[in-house]
């Protein structure tokens, strides 16, 4: 005893798939009288006939690797694509020179080794791009003889 038109019927009338249509297996024989639409009708609101839950995919693995992420695993060398500063932002770049930039001229003016107006020149320079580096800053200091003996 196929079922297969009271499926087709129950499908079309819930708008799901044939495959994603449930028959109550203990009352088959009804559900093989029902021949019209408004039988398979009636089926479905007495409950005999019914569309199965759509099948999801889980995010249980995606979630678990977000979750390492955050640890920190994960980033070795075999899962980098692109080169080292296109995986570090060019404002965290700059902000991690001018900051020692920065903090090494405050200490040469605070131990006077560095006059406060040649200080001003200099972080000027360095807030306009001057100086790569802090070695960079170093060499310039002493091509130009800046530095005062305490």
């Amino acid at each position: 005893m196929t079922l297969r038109t009271q499926r087709r019927l129950a499908a079309a009338l819930l708008k799901v798939g044939e495959n994603r249509i449930w028959i109550d297996p203990e009352t088959i024989d009804d559900v093989s009288e029902a021949v019209t639409r408004d039988d398979v009708r009636r089926l479905i609101k007495e409950g005999v006939i019914r569309a199965k839950q759509k099948r999801g995919i889980s995010s249980y693995r995606r979630k678990k690797q977000v979750l390492q992420k955050k640890k920190g695993r994960r980033r070795g060398h075999g899962s980098r694509k692109g080169a080292k500063y296109a995986r570090y932002g060019k404002k965290e770049r700059w902000m991690s020179t001018i900051r020692a930039l920065r903090k090494m001229l405050r200490e040469l003016r605070d131990s006077g080794e560095l006059k406060p107006r040649d200080y001003r020149k200099l972080y000027r320079m360095a807030k306009g791009g001057a100086f790569r580096s802090r070695a960079h800053l170093r060499s310039y200091i002493a091509e130009h003889n800046l530095l005062t003996k305490r």
